[in-house]
């Protein structure tokens, strides 16, 4: 039967004071009273944000490493702040014909010829010219740009980090590049750096792709999980705005804080697992109440009382794991940290006031749009007897259960002992024109890595006595060892100097590492260091990755202590028992250490390569495991808070332990389950992109979240809350505290 307007508020009982009920429920009964306020007001918030946003725009405000890398970089930039961001080019012109030098050969020389007064045309986008024509390019200590053989020359710029977009500066160059190789078909002439990697993963990433990708599909998924449209797209309006909001406020926050390129692709996963997460835990709980006669008023209130107050807790704990992020000092991460609180935070809010308020208006029609033969079944939330099934299994032989399912994923883990944090020489998706011209300026000039940056500041950084003590590193590389010939320096900016030292090793390796540390902590003390009134610290590639490496090292251990210790005290206040939190936090690390041992299985040991796409570099990007921790720590609390909230609701009406684990399992598997299968779904999407670290971030999140909703829900928290039994809660306490 229709139901009148006041029918479908959630007060239609006297009751007492407002203030005696949940926050939850007092928000909710607000929203169900007012509704178009709440829905329109929720529009309105977004749309300012997002104007707002626009009208802003973002600020790009530089990124620097960690440690003395970054150190070098501020300097740099305060000095010559054109200069630094400069993004390092080179034109490759080689013979295809053996036999054919650059000293005999007029077409290679006119091919450069050429190349440098093409590039020296657009001043805009190419800077600091160097080529074998250059006078004095050839002088003893410089880098020699024709190679050994004779039969390969480089022209070297760069693209100035004063260009608005490098994208299409680089674009420029590219053409004027390619317009030469037309004119020499005996030649090769093709340009590669850090411009054109950059701007060959932004075209062949299709992220765009992906993210038009995920919400058809999602909606499908809900489309399954409710059986109707109209149901159907409510998580989806929730998720799709709550992303659009953070993403505003990521936008706007950029004027005060550094946000990386990724920040975007990983608010759009977080945001899009939440959303659709907390909008299946109320409505599926409200539905329930309804398929048990209670009154639409009446199964609102509980569902907010309940689901709502999971909700809660679980977007705190989320919010608290992504802001260990901070505590990294790593400024890659400030924006991924401020974005996923942001969305969290935001769909949290609009789970407790907007879902009521469309809940209220919509009434009997949130189920319009059934699926013949399909909708009425899906309709109606009913406890799934598979998992009543297995449950029960489980709680009359908790200790065999528990201990295969333990030792099954501590095997699975296992691999993690071994990972190896890196990052590839070149992440870019292979058959790229990128990757055949590095490798081929690699084959013709091997003699030495990107070298160390030893970035000079201070009055007197271009003085006598700084030069002499650049004479003094070019003696010290002229005798081999940890460093190598050509010391070079340019000055640069306001009295600023960039000394460029290669390096021993590959530039990634251990030899490279301890030169590196050689050069800090003793060569450069002996030359610079006894030069009074400068400053100087070390950067480059070698010096970057080593940086980044050691603080994600250092404050890796801080950072999951400190989210461990905060999630156990929210668990500790929210379930009021010790036992509850300590397995709560116990298994969450089990999950995530059955991910870690999966992707070192699979990334780092080079399986499923021809499968995936990839090439394996023999370890795992180092920023990833850390922020698959603080995610799926966070995400995972979803499924524990919902699960234990529902055991814990029948316990307190007087259930037996072991039946109340039965139960409260077996109703919230229909969310569960359905959550699950539509973030598995989302993140592998991303498995399905070009890069190695979306590769390894889609499979890892993926697979945890699939054991989380499988072998941790099913198994090991009935098995754990078995044999804690009454002690799992030591006191009485209903949902309402």
């Amino acid at each position: 039967m229709r139901q009148s307007q006041s029918s479908v508020l959630p007060e239609t009982r006297p009751v007492g004071p407002q203030e005696r009920r949940p926050v939850v429920e007092r928000i909710a009964g607000w929203s169900a009273r007012h509704r178009k306020t709440a829905v329109f007001g929720w529009l309105a918030l977004v749309a300012v944000l997002f104007v707002t946003s626009q009208a802003l725009g973002g600020k790009n405000l530089p990124s620097y490493d960690p440690g003395p890398a970054g150190q070098a970089e501020r300097a740099l930039h305060q000095a010559a702040p054109d200069y630094y961001g400069s993004a390092p080019e080179e034109v490759l012109i080689q013979a295809r014909a053996a036999g054919r030098t650059f000293a005999r050969d007029a077409d290679l020389r006119q091919a450069v010829r050429q190349v440098v007064t093409a590039l020296a045309g657009l001043p805009k986008d190419a800077a600091h010219l160097q080529s074998p024509l250059t006078a004095g390019a050839q002088r003893s200590g410089a880098r020699s740009l024709v190679s050994a053989d004779g039969r390969s020359a480089l022209v070297t710029f760069v693209v100035p980090g004063s260009t608005s977009n490098q994208d299409q500066a680089v674009a420029a160059d590219q053409r004027a590049v390619a317009a030469i190789q037309a004119r020499h078909p005996g030649l090769l002439v093709a340009e590669t750096g850090d411009a054109s990697v950059t701007r060959t993963i932004d075209n062949s990433l299709n992220f765009r792709q992906a993210e038009a990708t995920s919400v058809p599909i999602t909606m499908i998924l809900l489309v399954l999980v409710f059986g109707a449209l109209v149901a159907a797209g409510i998580p989806l309006l929730l998720a799709v705005s709550a992303v659009v909001a953070a993403l505003a406020v990521v936008t706007i926050s950029s004027h005060w804080l550094p946000v990386g390129n990724s920040t975007a692709e990983v608010v759009l996963i977080v945001g899009m697992a939440v959303g659709v997460d907390y909008s299946l835990f109320y409505l599926r709980r409200e539905r329930e109440e309804q398929a048990r006669g209670r009154s639409f008023p009446e199964a609102l209130r509980i569902a907010a009382g309940t689901s709502g107050r999971s909700i809660l807790v679980s977007g705190l704990t989320v919010m608290i794991a992504m802001a260990g992020l901070f505590l990294t000092g790593i400024d890659q991460f400030t924006g991924i940290a401020l974005g996923t609180i942001a969305v969290v935070g935001i769909a949290v809010a609009g789970s407790l006031t907007v879902i009521p308020a469309l809940l209220s208006w919509l009434g009997h029609r949130a189920d319009r749009g059934r699926i013949p033969f399909f909708g009425r079944g899906r309709a109606v939330a009913r406890p799934s007897r598979l998992w009543a099934a297995l449950v029960r299994r489980v709680v009359a032989h908790p200790a065999i259960w528990g201990v295969t399912a333990t030792v099954a994923l501590i095997a699975l883990a296992a691999p993690a002992l071994g990972m190896r944090l890196g990052e590839p020489a070149l992440d870019v998706p292979p058959g790229q024109a990128v990757v055949a011209t590095t490798n081929a300026i690699e084959r013709a000039f091997p003699q030495t890595p990107s070298p160390a940056e030893v970035v000079v500041t201070g009055p007197g950084a271009t003085g006598s006595r700084v030069l002499a003590a650049v004479a003094a590193l070019q003696g010290r590389a002229a005798t081999g060892g940890p460093i190598h010939q050509p010391v070079t320096a340019t000055a640069v900016g306001r009295s600023a100097l960039v000394v460029d030292v290669p390096l021993a090793g590959h530039g990634s390796d251990s030899a490279s590492d301890q030169a590196l540390a050689t050069l800090r902590n003793q060569i450069l003390p002996a030359t610079l260091g006894r030069v009074p009134g400068i400053s100087y610290a070390v950067t480059g590639d070698t010096a970057s990755e080593y940086d980044f490496t050691h603080q994600l090292h250092d404050r890796t251990p801080v950072v999951l202590g400190l989210v461990a210790a905060l999630a156990f005290v929210l668990l500790l206040i929210a379930f009021r028992s010790v036992g509850i939190s300590l397995v709560s936090i116990a298994l969450n690390l089990l999950s995530v250490g059955a991910a870690y041992g999966l992707i070192t299985l699979i990334f780092q040991d080079g399986r499923l390569q021809g499968l995936l796409g990839y090439t394996s570099f023999g370890g795992i990007i180092s920023w990833v495991p850390l922020f698959m921790f603080v995610f799926l720590f966070g995400i995972s609390m979803d499924y524990h808070v919902f699960i234990l909230s529902r055991i814990r609701e029948l316990w307190s009406r007087g259930t037996a332990p072991r039946d109340a684990v039965v139960g409260g399992i077996a109703s919230s598997a229909g969310v569960v389950t359905s959550a699950a299968l539509i973030m598995v779904a989302v993140f592998s999407i991303f498995a399905t992109l070009s890069l190695v670290d979306l590769k390894i971030l889609g499979i890892g999140t993926a697979a945890a979240v699939l054991i989380d909703a499988t072998v941790v829900r099913g198994i090991l928290v009935p098995a754990a809350l078995t044999l804690l039994g009454d002690r799992a809660w030591r006191r009485r306490h209903t949902l309402r505290a």
